[in-house]
């Protein structure tokens, strides 16, 4: 059902300096075993309304949303590659948390959730296994990749609720940056949206999307102050990963349905706008942009 893993990604072809440039190579998963369990406030939230909403997990219509997912990619001439599926890391198709990509290699995390706690395994063995030079550990704490986010080339946005990243661990990871002569803010958020990509992501060159009643004043001011323009995605749609979309480059943005109001918007703004139906990952925990990991975007 899902293609063969890729055997080599040849050099220089990995490594981001920006999260909305045209991608070029994209790390996703495998859901065959995927399966809805209690795994932070998002799933928790669909377990509690189940008896109320009728919402019910089902395997083969997951399947066909990620296919769904994929064909995108691929129509738009990205290079898919694919974590191993794992029974026991039936999560690890969230490709976004177990490591994040950055200009100087790969930074494995270190997950808190207990069914997700060694998803790095299946990083590690991916990036060793395509010559993808590992650049970084997380080790003062918890820190999940879906709180590294390149806001723009330079600069990087890092989050932390305290139940998925921890200070620790955002504090060591921005150290880490710094080093390499990048700045780096961390700012805390809320837990309900779990990662710093429930609230922002960057969609082109100094443009945002953004719940910005969600995010403390003073973030909201100082990526402003930066010159970064801001979609603002409303709380309601936000809550449901409206924000977690994936830039691909050349105008163009994967989106999900439900972010109604949000994707009309960013279609009269000039984008081409793919909106395929998630809803059994949003339900479980994540959106697109959780699914997936950038291995490689053009410089802008």
């Amino acid at each position: 059902m899902f293609p063969m893993l890729q055997t080599a990604i040849l050099s220089p072809d990995w490594g981001i300096t920006n999260d909305y440039g045209p991608l070029r190579h994209v790390l996703l998963g495998r859901p065959e075993y995927y399966k809805w369990v209690e795994a932070g406030p998002l799933m928790g939230r669909t377990l509690a309304n189940a008896d109320r909403t009728g919402v019910r997990f089902d395997l083969q219509r997951a399947m066909a949303q990620h296919a769904e997912m994929v064909s995108i990619y691929e129509e738009n001439g990205v290079t898919c590659h694919y974590l191993e599926a794992d029974p026991v890391l039936h999560r690890n198709f969230f490709a976004r948390d177990s490591s994040a990509m950055t200009p100087w290699g790969a930074l494995i995390c270190h997950m808190q959730l207990k069914v997700r706690r060694a998803d790095y395994v299946s990083a590690i063995r991916f990036y060793q296994g395509n010559d993808i030079p590992i650049w970084n550990y997380a080790t003062a704490g918890h820190f999940e990749g879906g709180d590294f986010n390149i806001i723009e080339t330079g600069r990087v946005l890092i989050g932390y609720c305290g139940e998925r990243s921890e200070k620790e661990g955002a504090e060591q990871v921005a150290r880490f940056v710094e080093s390499e002569g990048w700045e780096v803010l961390v700012a805390p958020i809320s837990r309900e949206f779990v990662h710093m990509d429930g609230l922002i992501v960057p969609l082109a060159d100094k443009l945002a999307v953004a719940c910005v009643d969600a995010m403390e004043p003073w973030l909201v001011e100082t990526v402003r102050g930066w010159g970064i323009k801001l979609v603002e995605v409303g709380y309601a749609e936000a809550r449901n990963l409206g924000v977690n979309l994936v830039a691909l480059g050349n105008d163009k943005v994967l989106s999900m349905a439900g972010a109604s109001d949000l994707n009309d918007r960013m279609r009269a703004m000039g984008f081409e706008v793919y909106d395929p139906d998630m809803s059994m990952f949003k339900l479980g925990g994540g959106g697109v942009h959780c699914l997936c990991q950038a291995l490689k975007r053009d410089d802008v």
